[in-house]
């Protein structure tokens, strides 16, 4: 599960939510795409940072988890499976949203003993926009510093740090290109709340305070997670 594809759906109505009746069928298309090893929806929850406040979640972001590029270019190529997912007619309360897309490449961080997952779970969402001066000094002192720090959050069940990779599509959707997104996962919002409040959170920003230069700032937006296991698997 190397690379990943990310489509996220902002709504500018704050208070905009996927029916119950989108996300199954959403959640059914997905599960049937091909060679995807398995996927993550992410919808709005509410969590409490000690040092940011960026504004409401989006309505509906998905990461679609594949072994290869050129299968995840398959995906979404010109007569690629991932074509339905096009907003429109088909899912209405997606009305409205502006879709963004961006590939990536994964790098997973084990948790030493992490429990069996809960569903739903609840994700802190991450990205840098960027540009930094010098990437490769900024995304090397990234990798090195703030994973051991992650680890030490409270009941923390997962850790991914996503680099930018090139990609070609054929979705109808805005190309984004942040430098980096990183995940961190609890079990709930409110674990993630205890997290964001605890120690560790002051180390993560004495740590940001230390990254090499870059412009763009960081965004943060919790959400309720749950995975989709794809169909073949089933």
């Amino acid at each position: 599960m190397r690379f990943c594809y990310l489509v996220t759906f902002e709504n500018p109505s704050p208070q905009a939510r996927l029916s119950a009746s989108d996300k199954s069928r959403i959640a059914t298309l997905i599960a049937a795409t091909p060679a995807m090893r398995h996927a993550e929806m992410h919808t709005p929850a509410i969590a409490t940072d000690i040092y940011t406040a960026d504004g409401p979640s989006p309505q509906l972001a998905l990461q679609l988890y594949f072994d290869d590029l050129l299968e995840l270019e398959a995906a979404i190529g010109p007569k690629g499976y991932l074509q339905a997912l096009a907003v429109g007619p088909s899912w209405p309360s997606l009305a409205g949203a502006k879709a963004n897309q961006q590939a990536m490449y994964v790098r997973h961080f084990p948790i030493t003993e992490a429990p069996a997952r809960t569903e739903p779970r609840c994700s802190f969402l991450v990205h840098y926009p960027g540009p930094a001066e010098d990437f490769n000094r900024w995304f090397a002192h990234y990798v090195a510093s703030h994973p051991p720090i992650m680890r030490r959050f409270p009941d923390i069940r997962h850790i991914e740090i996503l680099s930018r990779v090139d990609w070609v599509d054929a979705m109808p959707f805005e190309r984004v290109s942040h430098m980096q997104r990183n995940r961190v996962v609890f079990d709930s919002p409110d674990a993630l709340t205890a997290a964001l409040q605890s120690p560790v959170r002051h180390e993560m920003r004495q740590d940001y305070h230390r990254f090499p230069p870059f412009e763009g700032g960081s965004f943060h937006f919790p959400a309720l997670t749950e995975t989709i296991a794809p169909a073949r698997a089933r």
